[in-house]
């Protein structure tokens, strides 16, 4: 059983002009510049949750085969791009438990199979090489990316322009 992902009608531009007032630091961005899009839906948002590995995807695996709910996976791979962290069959299977999207600080691969897949992907680049799966990484844990903090719980809002996390959702206006 999945969840469906209703259209969703935002621009994390216009989420930044609502938020740029807030000078506590809960809103923080990473710039769509370090990230590229390869998954079959450009815009995605849901809670978090997150993964951090390096070159190893046994935690993504589990997660992506568990009910995703509308969550996005965070996946801090250390940035490496030695190692795919996600692949077709992986994507696959988050689609299918219904996750929203995964934002993934490192490599995927199977660029068509990662496009036809109904959720949002978002990764700094792609390599061909797979990882060696050694039951390494953990879950549910603070992650730290591009010096920007992202928790479990947190929300991510992703588009062309950029990624916005946020402590709560927010309902912006698109």
């Amino acid at each position: 059983m999945t969840t469906p992902h209703p259209t969703l009608r935002f621009s994390t531009c216009d989420l930044c002009d609502s938020l740029k007032a807030d000078s506590s630091g809960a809103t923080r961005w990473l710039p769509g510049s370090l990230y590229r899009s390869y998954g079959g839906r450009p815009r995605f948002a849901g809670p978090v949750a997150t993964v951090r590995c390096l070159e190893d995807n046994s935690r993504v695996k589990e997660a992506v085969e568990s009910f995703g709910a509308g969550r996005v996976l965070v996946v801090e791979g250390g940035g490496s791009l030695r190692r795919s962290l996600v692949g077709g069959n992986l994507a696959a299977s988050a689609a299918k438990n219904g996750w929203a999207g995964l934002v993934v600080h490192g490599a995927v691969r199977d660029l068509q199979e990662l496009r036809s897949a109904d959720l949002g992907i978002f990764a700094l680049g792609h390599v061909p090489m797979p990882t060696e799966r050694r039951d390494q990484g953990l879950a549910d844990l603070p992650v730290l990316i591009e010096g920007q903090w992202i928790r479990p719980g947190d929300w991510v809002y992703a588009d062309e322009d950029g990624l916005v996390i946020t402590p709560t959702a927010v309902h912006p206006a698109g």
